[in-house]
């Protein structure tokens, strides 16, 4: 499917927020000790309930069934909600926070998450561990409505690389490769076409342009565009949804 542009508009307050973090990253670096700063202080919020075209639009996109998920909101969208908070929090670190690389997320599904009632959001900051190389930032996400108090809770990881000297006598580390373990069961396989990272860049409004504009992707030192980390996850669960509950996205 093509993702209608009109979702754009419906994306204000992430784009805000990457606008924010462009505009702070001129800001002189500092160094940060180990451990959540005391002034980083959870922030709160409460958000409009999700548009539901933007919600049938976006599950159909990450492979789901629309219908499965009436009456709420499917879980995984949580950083559409959830990034203009979680950046927030993260505005008065001394970093560039433009370098900020994804390094996973998980969420825990307690209730489901109506999708007629506000949503209130709790964010905080978990863990900030600079080793002088690197600095990597765990966040955590509640999210909530009147009737379903601390339905969902998410923890979002974050690796920012550190401009640093080269050692003399070292070569790059070098990384075991990542291998399927034994027993493993394939459930599914994805096709996706090359304007899969813009369509859920305006279901989501996370337009990092590595993920839809090849040649930044390349600059990054990609071979071409990547997906979302996001979109991986939401198309995982989707593909769970199908293979062992028969679609019922309630189950999860």
């Amino acid at each position: 499917m093509t993702v209608t542009p009109t979702h754009l508009f419906r994306q204000g307050p992430v784009i805000a927020a990457l606008v924010r973090t462009a505009r702070s990253a001129r800001r002189p670096s500092g160094e940060a000790s180990n451990g959540v700063p005391e002034k980083l202080v959870p922030l709160a919020d409460t958000v409009a309930p999700r548009h539901p075209d933007l919600i049938r639009d976006y599950v159909r996109h990450v492979g789901g069934n629309p219908s499965a998920y009436r009456g709420f909101v499917p879980p995984h969208l949580f950083p559409q909600w959830g990034f203009p908070l979680m950046s927030r929090l993260l505005e008065e670190l001394p970093y560039d926070m433009t370098k900020l690389l994804n390094a996973g997320a998980a969420f825990e599904v307690r209730q489901p998450l109506p999708a007629d009632e506000p949503l209130m959001l709790r964010a905080s900051l978990e863990k900030l561990d600079d080793n002088g190389r690197r600095v990597l930032i765990e966040q955590r996400l509640e999210t909530g409505t009147e009737s379903a108090p601390d339905a969902l809770v998410a923890t979002v990881t974050a690796i920012l690389p550190l401009k640093r000297k080269k050692e003399e006598g070292k070569g790059k580390e070098k990384r075991e490769r990542p291998a399927v373990p034994l027993g493993a069961r394939e459930i599914a396989q994805w096709r996706l076409p090359a304007g899969a990272g813009l369509d859920f860049a305006l279901l989501t409004g996370d337009f990092n342009p590595i993920h839809w504009v090849p040649a930044a992707a390349r600059a990054a030192r990609f071979k071409n565009c990547i997906l979302h980390g996001f979109s991986c996850i939401a198309r995982a669960v989707e593909s769970l949804n199908q293979d062992l509950w028969l679609g019922d996205a309630g189950r999860l």
